[in-house]
C-alpha cells in the first residue's frame, strides 16, 4: 500500500492542576514576556499581533487566533513566510475552574505532527512544572 503523501495532524490534550488563580496564570499563558519564562527560548510580538516563539535559534511565527481573558487563548502557527495555512499546527490552552472544590486546571490541546504521545506528554509535563513553579502552585 502506498504511503499518502500528506500527513495527518495528532490532536493530543492533557489537563493539570494548578494551584493559582485563573488571573495569575492567564498572563503566563497569553502575554510575550510571560511565555518566555516557561514555554520557549523567548516571545516577540510582532507587527499585525503576530507573536514569534523562538525555540532553538528558530523562529516559528504564529497569531493569536482567540482568547478569552483569564479563561483560554489559542494560538494558530503560520508558515516561514507568516502566512495562514490549511489545518494548521495550533496551541490551545484553556483554564477552567471548579465551582465545587475552587480548583483550578490547565488544559492544553496541542496540535501539531508530532504523533508520539509519550514524548509530548513528558514535554507538556515539564513544562507545566516549570509554570507551576513559578506561580507558586
Amino acid at each position: 500500500m502506498p504511503l499518502s503523501a500528506t500527513r495527518t495532524k495528532h490532536r493530543f490534550m492533557v489537563e493539570y492542576s494548578v494551584n493559582a488563580s485563573p488571573k495569575i496564570l492567564y498572563p503566563y499563558l497569553a502575554s510575550p514576556s510571560g511565555l518566555a519564562q516557561w514555554f520557549c527560548q523567548e516571545v516577540r510580538l510582532e507587527e499585525n499581533q503576530r507573536y514569534n516563539f523562538i525555540w532553538d535559534n528558530q523562529s516559528h511565527f504564529a497569531e493569536l487566533n482567540s482568547h478569552r481573558t483569564n479563561r483560554s487563548v489559542r494560538f494558530v502557527f503560520l508558515d516561514q513566510e507568516k502566512r495562514s495555512m490549511p489545518d494548521a499546527n495550533y496551541l490551545d490552552f484553556t483554564i477552567e475552574e471548579s465551582q465545587l472544590t475552587q480548583e483550578v486546571f490547565l488544559r492544553v490541546l496541542d496540535y501539531s505532527d508530532e504523533t508520539d504521545d509519550i514524548e509530548l506528554q513528558e514535554m507538556w509535563d515539564g513544562l507545566v512544572q516549570q509554570l507551576r513553579e513559578l506561580v507558586g502552585g
